[in-house]
């Protein structure tokens, strides 16, 4: 069974280290096969120009095709693993388009599992290790009100004024900046236009506590039935988030205050020409390390009360493993990559596991990747 790994960016590179080095027969594709030689030349000669025909041919079944491309290649290269009878991994989130095609898999007997990154991915490993800790606690009632919070970030572990630095370009941030989110606040649903108009704040239970910036990020409400909450728990609080430093709104004030009158092809450009800017001005520095913080909770109060309180926080900085997002994102692939080859996880379309068993073998591998991971319970 081969490996066929596709795209060598900047978030790739760890995980496709480790599968080489734990043995794997891995295939690497990339367009411009000179950077990935540069990139992992010297861990593999397996490296083959990215062309969709040539990995059609190439592609047998069992085989694993791992998409690091962007997004619109990931149902192409899924319906040529259908076809193939291969298996299909990546770390973005599931598409309407991805999700249609899982009775196709299920017939052919293929997996196509998704959402096995950092933010996708981790979070969901932690999100089910609560539910079902919290399934199994001594205050557990079904009547408890619950509230979920998941807030996940990279940040710059060295200051700078705009409270924020990029690894690549920034247009894909920007544009997040106008997309409308959904969640439970108050025990409503918050449907929100504009990310910072529901910027609040967020004390983070870090070995030294520190408080972030924090703000609805898609739409949530969908994870709620993911992440097996019974429809009948009262749910005070469910979002999943983005976390940025303390002063990112201050210091952002200007870039809301022109996204907002953006709209059309005009304003596509303009969003360009600011990317560039801000890559310019707010790039990570060659050998700089960059920093992510993900912080996934569950609460449960009776009567007012709380009866179970739990965070799993994650602390990662870069070092001379790679940058803290490339290897919580690609190492994450990794181990889909390798519950694939194991069997251990079924045919059809799937995101992060929610088996016990995997979630905790999953942990433990991530836990080496950061430099703090625990799970604080809040109640003492």
């Amino acid at each position: 069974m081969t490996i066929h790994w596709c795209g060598t960016g900047l978030s790739a590179i760890p995980g496709l280290r480790k599968l080489i080095e734990d043995g794997h027969e891995v295939v690497v594709w990339n367009r411009t096969p000179e950077k990935a030689r540069a990139a992992i030349g010297h861990l593999t000669t397996s490296i083959c120009t990215f062309e969709p025909e040539a990995l059609a041919e190439a592609v047998k079944s069992d085989d694993v095709v791992v998409s690091m491309l962007p997004a619109d290649w990931h149902v192409k290269l899924a319906e040529l693993c259908i076809a193939n009878g291969a298996h299909f991994v990546s770390c973005s989130y599931i598409s309407p388009e991805m999700r249609a095609l899982d009775t196709k898999a299920r017939v052919a007997g293929v997996a196509l599992v998704n959402e096995v990154g950092l933010d996708p991915g981790i979070d969901h490993l932690m999100a089910h290790w609560l539910v079902a800790d919290y399934r199994r606690a001594p205050g557990f009632d079904a009547k408890n009100v619950v509230s979920f919070t998941s807030y996940c970030g990279g940040v710059p572990k060295h200051t700078n004024a705009f409270r924020y630095k990029f690894s690549w370009s920034p247009l894909g941030v920007l544009k997040a900046l106008k997309s409308p989110s959904r969640s439970i606040r108050a025990h409503e649903v918050l449907e929100v236009a504009r990310p910072w108009d529901a910027i609040t704040s967020y004390d983070a239970p870090l070995p030294v506590r520190e408080t972030f910036e924090v703000y609805p990020n898609r739409d949530s409400l969908p994870f709620m039935a993911d992440y097996r909450f019974d429809d009948a728990w009262p749910v005070k609080e469910f979002v999943r988030g983005t976390l940025r430093l303390n002063g990112w709104a201050d210091a952002w004030k200007g870039v809301f205050a022109e996204i907002e009158t953006l709209s059309g092809p005009q304003g596509d450009a303009r969003l360009k020409e600011m990317s560039d800017r801000f890559w310019a001005e707010n790039a990570y520095d060659e050998g700089e390390p960059d920093r992510v913080v993900l912080c996934v909770s569950l609460k449960a109060e009776k009567e007012g009360v709380p009866v179970y309180h739990k965070t799993w926080t994650l602390d990662a900085f870069g070092d001379a493993r790679g940058t803290a997002m490339a290897r919580l994102v690609s190492v994450t692939v990794a181990l889909a990559v390798d519950s694939v080859l194991r069997r251990q996880i079924g045919p059809g379309v799937s995101a992060a596991p929610s088996d016990e068993k995997l979630v905790l073998s999953w942990l433990d591998a991530i836990d080496v990747q950061a430099q703090h991971m625990a799970l604080v319970d809040e109640l003492g």
